[in-house]
C-alpha cells in the first residue's frame, strides 16, 4: 500500500511491497534509512486508525515510513529522516505508555521538536489521567499547556484557562467535572455561558425561554455528550445533578458542592464576572475558560475575563493558565490559522500610527 505522488510527497508502507525499502547496490542499508526499535509499543496507537498517524509523519517530512514487526523504518533524504526519527521516537514512547494521540498531535510533536522544545515523554502524574466512566476511556493531556491546566484544577479552587480555540479548555474542564461527579467529589455540575451572539444579530428566536437560549449553550451540551451517555445526562438534568444555563441565571445563587464551569468568559462583562465569582459556595470549584482574541461584546463594554487578570492575578487560590497555538488539539490547520491571525495582529500593531504627542 502506497500513498503520495511522484512530486516527492511523503509515502507510507505498512507492509512494504516486494523488495521493501529502496536499497543501494553498494550496501544493504539505503541512504538516509533509519530503523527505530518499536518493541513494546501498541501498534494500533502508534499507527492510528487506517495508519493515519504514520501517514501524517510521512507527509510532514517527505519520507517513506514502514512499520514492520517491532521496528519502524524511515527512508529518504538524511535531513528529513533525522527529523522524522525524533518525532517517531516520541510517538513510540507514547504508544508504549498506552497514551492515545492523533494526526494533530503528530503535527504538534513535529513543530515542538523542531523548536527543541519537545514535550517530555515521561509518564504523567496519575492525577492528570481523567477516567471518564460514561465514555469508557481515559482523557490525558496532550501538551505541556494542557498538563499545566489539569494540574491547576487539582491544586486550586478557581482556575482561569486562557487560550485560542481548539486548546481543549472546555473539553478538559468538562471531563474533570464529570469525573468528579462520578467519584462523588462534587454533588452537581453547573455549566454556564454568556448568551452573546458572535458578531451577528439573530433577531427574535422562536420557542419558549429554554428553546431561545439552547443555541448559545449547544457547545456545552456537545462536550457533555462526549463524556456521558444521553440517558445519564437526561437523568442528571432531571435530578438537578447537571445544570446548563446562561450566565445571567447565576445571579442571587450560592453554588455549594458543585463543579462550576464558565465557558466563553471573554463575553462576560466586568459586572457579570464579579457576580459569577461571588456565587462560589462551600466545597465548590470553578473553572473559567476564554479566548481574549474572540470578544463579541460591544466596544464600550469591558470584558470580565480581561479585567480579572489585573484584579485577581495575585489572589491565592486562583490560578491563571495560558495556552497557545502549540496546545491546539483540533485539526492541524487550526494551529496554523491561530498563528497566522496572531502574526497579522502583530503586524497591525506595528503599523498602527502613534498618537500625537501632547503639546508642551
Amino acid at each position: 500500500m502506497t500513498t503520495g505522488a511522484a512530486s516527492g510527497e511523503g509515502r507510507f508502507l505498512r507492509r512494504p511491497a516486494v523488495g521493501g525499502l529502496p536499497r543501494s547496490r553498494a550496501s544493504n542499508q539505503a541512504p538516509g534509512e533509519h530503523r527505530i526499535d518499536a518493541a513494546g509499543a501498541d501498534h494500533l496507537l502508534l499507527a492510528g486508525v487506517a495508519d493515519c498517524n504514520l501517514r501524517e509523519l510521512a507527509s510532514l517530512f517527505g519520507v517513506q515510513v514502514v512499520l514492520r514487526g517491532d521496528g519502524l523504518l524511515l527512508a529518504g533524504p538524511p535531513g528529513p529522516v533525522a527529523g522524522a526519527a525524533r518525532v517517531a521516537a516520541h510517538m513510540i514512547e507514547l504508544a508504549r505508555l498506552g497514551k492515545p494521540f492523533g494526526t494533530p498531535d503528530v503535527a504538534r510533536f513535529a513543530s515542538a521538536l523542531a523548536d527543541d522544545a519537545g514535550p517530555a515523554a515521561q509518564e504523567d502524574d496519575e492525577r492528570l489521567r481523567i477516567a471518564v466512566p460514561g465514555a469508557g476511556r481515559v482523557v490525558v493531556p496532550r501538551s505541556d499547556g494542557q498538563r499545566a491546566y489539569l494540574q491547576a484544577m487539582e491544586e486550586s479552587d478557581v482556575v482561569v484557562g486562557i487560550g485560542p480555540a481548539g486548546t481543549g479548555k472546555t473539553y478538559l474542564a468538562v471531563a474533570r467535572a464529570v469525573s468528579d461527579l462520578f467519584r462523588k467529589r462534587v454533588r452537581r455540575i453547573v455549566l454556564a455561558r454568556p448568551a452573546v451572539e458572535a458578531g451577528e444579530n439573530l433577531g427574535f428566536l422562536p420557542g419558549d425561554l429554554q428553546e431561545k437560549v439552547d443555541p448559545y449553550l449547544r457547545p456545552l451540551y456537545d462536550a457533555l455528550e462526549d463524556m456521558m451517555p444521553p440517558a445519564r445526562i437526561r437523568r442528571g438534568i432531571a435530578d438537578r445533578a447537571i445544570e446548563i444555563a446562561p450566565l445571567a441565571y447565576m445571579r442571587g445563587r450560592t453554588l455549594s458542592g458543585a463543579f462550576v464551569i464558565l465557558d466563553e468568559a471573554q463575553n462576560a462583562t466586568a459586572a457579570q464576572m464579579k457576580m459569577f465569582l461571588t456565587r462560589l459556595g462551600a466545597d465548590s470549584r470553578v473553572v473559567i475558560t476564554g479566548d481574549k482574541t474572540q470578544i463579541d461584546l460591544p466596544p464600550a463594554q469591558t470584558s470580565g475575563l480581561v479585567q480579572i487578570e489585573d484584579v485577581l492575578g495575585g489572589v491565592q487560590g486562583i490560578e491563571f493558565v495560558y495556552m497557545d497555538a502549540g496546545d491546539v488539539a483540533r485539526h492541524r490547520l487550526v494551529a496554523e490559522i491561530v498563528k497566522a491571525y496572531e502574526a497579522a495582529g502583530q503586524r497591525e500593531a506595528v503599523a498602527a500610527p502613534l498618537p500625537p504627542a501632547d503639546p508642551e
